[in-house]
């Protein structure tokens, strides 16, 4: 599969589109946030 194929998402904290992982193979679909950054500003949504 090609990386552009890949399943994205867009970051609810920093609007930014970031991509499947390997490491979220198991649960890709309760992803929201893409980074631990993000997900610990969660309270700076735009």
């Amino acid at each position: 599969m090609k990386k552009s194929d890949l399943p994205k998402k867009i970051c609810p904290v920093c609007q930014i589109p970031f991509s499947w992982r390997k490491k979220w193979r198991n649960n890709w679909e309760h992803v929201i946030y893409c980074s631990e950054r993000c997900k610990r500003n969660k309270t700076h949504i735009h």
